[in-house]
C-alpha cells in the first residue's frame, strides 16, 4: 500500500510538473505581457525597462528555471498589474468561489443522483424517457447561455433576482443553478448507466429469484456497486470545481478565482495566470486521489488487489 501511495504521488508531481511547464511555455510564446499591460502608446524605452523589469529579456530556458527556483522557495511570483504577490491575490479570491462551487455541487448530487437513480429503476418508460430528455437538454446547453437565459427570465422578464454582483443570498441563486443544472444534468445520465448495468448483472437476478424484495435488492445490492463508478465522477467534479467556474463568474461578475483568471489572461498577468492554473492542477489532483481512497472504502477488493499488485 505504501508503495502504491508512492507511486501515486509521484504521478501527481509530475502531472502538475507538465501543467506547469505548459502554461509557463505558452503564456510566454502567445504574446508580450509589456504591450498588453503597458499599452501601444508607450515608448520603446519603457517597454524594455518593463521587460527588464520582470525577467522578460531572458531566455525563455532562464525564465523557466527562476520560475521553478522560486516555487521551491514559496515565492509564486507577483502580479504585473498591482504589484502584490500573485498566491495573496489568488487565495483572496478563493472564498468567493467555493460560496459559489459548494452549493453547486450538492445542487447537481442533490438533482443528478436520485434523477439517475429513478430513470434506472423505471428504464425505458416515459418517466425514463423525460429525465433523460431534460439530462441531454441541461448537458448541451452551454453555460453561459443558460446563464444569460435565466438572468432574461428571473432578472429582466421576471424581475426578482439581481443580475450579478456579491452582498446577499439572492445574489448565489442564478449562478449556482447555472453551474449546478449542467452538472446534474451529466450526473444523473451517468448514474443511470452504472444502475442500468448493475440491474443487469446475474447476482441482482438471482436476489429476485430468492423472493427478497426488490427495495432490499436495490439498497443493498445494487446501489452501493453503482456508487463506485459514480463516485468517479463527483471525484472529476470536485476537481473541476475552480475552472468549471470560469464562464459562469464571468457572466454574473462574480469576484471569484475564475473571474480572476479571465481577467489575468486578457492583462497578460503571467504570475498571477501560472499561480492559477497550479492550483486548479493541484485540485484536481488531490480529487483525484481522495477518488481512489474512497474506491478502497466502497470496494475493499481494490485495495486489496492494488496492494497485491505493487
Amino acid at each position: 500500500m505504501v508503495r502504491y501511495l508512492l507511486i501515486r504521488l509521484l504521478r501527481a508531481f509530475i502531472t502538475i510538473t507538465l501543467v506547469v511547464t505548459f502554461a509557463f511555455i505558452v503564456l510566454r510564446v502567445s504574446g508580450d505581457p509589456a504591450i498588453s499591460i503597458m499599452g501601444d502608446n508607450a515608448s520603446p524605452e519603457a517597454m524594455a525597462a518593463f521587460r527588464k523589469e520582470w525577467g522578460l529579456d531572458q531566455s525563455i530556458f532562464i525564465q523557466y528555471f527562476n520560475y521553478v527556483t522560486a516555487i521551491f522557495q514559496g515565492d509564486f511570483g507577483h502580479s504585473m498589474r498591482g504589484g502584490g504577490p500573485a498566491l495573496d491575490l489568488v487565495v483572496s479570491r478563493i472564498p468567493a468561489t467555493v460560496m459559489l462551487t459548494l452549493p453547486a455541487l450538492l445542487l447537481k448530487v442533490a438533482i443528478g443522483v436520485p434523477a439517475g437513480i429513478y430513470a434506472a429503476l423505471h428504464h425505458d418508460k416515459s418517466l425514463d424517457r423525460t429525465v433523460m430528455v431534460t439530462a441531454v437538454a441541461g448537458y448541451t446547453v452551454p453555460s453561459f447561455v443558460l446563464g444569460l437565459l435565466l438572468v432574461q427570465i428571473f432578472a429582466l422578464w421576471m424581475p426578482l433576482l439581481p443580475t450579478g454582483g456579491t452582498g446577499e443570498l439572492s445574489h448565489l441563486i442564478l449562478p449556482v443553478l447555472t453551474l449546478g443544472i449542467g452538472g446534474a444534468a451529466i450526473l444523473a445520465r451517468f448514474v443511470r448507466s452504472a444502475m442500468l448495468e448493475v440491474l443487469g448483472q446475474p447476482y441482482i437476478r438471482t436476489a429476485n429469484a430468492k423472493g427478497i424484495p426488490w427495495g432490499a435488492v436495490v439498497r443493498a445490492h445494487a446501489l452501493p456497486n453503482a456508487a463506485i463508478p459514480t463516485v468517479t465522477i463527483i471525484g472529476f467534479m470536485v476537481g473541476s470545481l475552480i475552472a468549471g467556474s470560469v464562464v459562469t463568474e464571468s457572466v454574473f461578475s462574480w469576484p471569484g478565482v475564475g473571474n480572476l483568471l479571465v481577467v489575468s489572461v486578457t492583462a497578460r498577468d503571467l504570475s498571477v495566470v501560472q499561480c492559477i492554473l497550479l492550483l486548479v492542477a493541484a485540485t484536481m489532483v488531490l480529487s483525484n486521489m481522495f477518488v481512489d481512497i474512497l474506491y478502497g472504502i466502497l470496494d475493499p477488493r481494490l485495495s486489496n488487489a492494488n496492494s497485491e499488485g505493487r
